[in-house]
């Protein structure tokens, strides 16, 4: 079953978040709904988070790091 939202785990001050937020966007072309979290706003989140951020979320599949480029967050979404 495909998710109905886009899950985006960001922290403040954290200019590969903002990269990786605009390619999100720009690369949602069926406008799926995008959940942006705080990492900070819960430990679970700090925890499973904190080293790997910015990390998409999208149909149980995580990309974070060096997979949040155009290709692979394009194939993530309309895969």
């Amino acid at each position: 079953m495909k998710n109905k939202y886009i899950f985006f785990y960001t922290k403040e001050n954290c200019p590969l978040c903002v990269e990786a937020e605009e390619l999100l966007i720009m690369l949602n072309k069926k406008d799926i709904p995008i959940i942006k979290k705080n990492i900070y706003s819960s430990d679970d989140l700090l925890e499973k988070y904190q080293l790997m951020i910015p990390v998409i979320q999208y149909n149980q599949i995580e990309l974070f790091g060096e997979q949040l480029n155009i290709e692979d967050i394009d194939r993530l979404l309309n895969g």
